[in-house]
């Protein structure tokens, strides 16, 4: 038996490479996944053939919801539960990271950052949690360690992250005498193909401040995924996991 045998779970974004990471760790872990993307349908489906090849785990992808919208929230989480027969579990990992500094930001730069980070947490965790009212369930958003540390053109992102966060522990209090547990996990750097090459001072300073001695990698916030949804978990709720291989362990001073 693996952790999460039987479960049902959608991932959000999962067309992109921490998304692609999480989905793979919980089919590997026998979870049923359904995968959501709203432009990366190529990929997505690329990531349902490779579960169902090396897992057998069942996949599917559900394509095309805009989730700053909340009747697509509603409606890309009854298609996955429709599928699932039921949903265990959500990842609520789409979002945007855009750079743009503070002074001078336009209202409408700041509301599609906010609208797609924050404003799709909160409308997809509600209508999740409509569905798990029945037989209990996780919700876990990504984060950012930008929340509490926020970096220089990323006002917009770390302040949605740092509502994100909140988010997670309010609706635990609200959720839990349902059986639905709510918590967050916090990324560090994540590495992806070409980012040593597009940002070279940041990955340098990256590797210079990790306890660990490497960058993340999707895998890694797809272990911590896994085992916030699973039964290890179940009395972990209003959490913040920090995934960032000891970074924020680093004193400044």
């Amino acid at each position: 038996m693996t952790l999460l045998t039987g479960r049902v779970a959608l991932i959000t974004g999962a067309g992109g490479g921490v998304g692609r990471g999480i989905a793979l760790r919980f089919a590997q872990e026998g979870a049923a996944v359904a995968l959501h993307c709203r432009t990366g349908t190529e990929a997505a489906h690329a990531l349902a053939g490779r579960i169902t090849a090396e897992t057998g785990a069942r996949a599917v992808v559900l394509a095309g919801a805009d989730l700053t919208v909340e009747e697509e929230c509603r409606t890309l989480v009854a298609r996955a539960a429709e599928w699932g027969d039921g949903l265990d579990a959500l990842v609520n990992n789409a979002g945007v990271q855009p750079v743009r500094e503070l002074p001078g930001m336009p209202a409408a730069d700041w509301r599609a950052v906010v609208d797609t980070n924050l404003t799709s947490v909160f409308a997809c965790t509600q209508a999740a949690a409509e569905v798990m009212r029945e037989r209990g369930g996780s919700i876990t958003h990504i984060a950012s360690v930008e929340a509490a540390r926020p970096a220089p053109g990323h006002a917009h992102y770390a302040a949605s992250k740092a509502a994100v966060v909140m988010h997670a522990r309010a609706a635990a209090q609200e959720y839990g005498p349902s059986g639905i547990r709510v918590n967050t996990v916090s990324p560090g750097l994540i590495d992806r193909e070409g980012l040593a090459e597009a940002w070279p001072e940041g990955v340098r300073r990256w590797r210079e401040a990790v306890a660990v001695g490497r960058l993340g990698r999707p895998e890694d916030v797809g272990d911590a995924c896994v085992f916030l949804a699973s039964p290890l978990a179940s009395w972990i709720t209003g959490h913040d996991l920090v995934v960032d291989g000891g970074v924020s362990a680093r004193p400044t001073w």
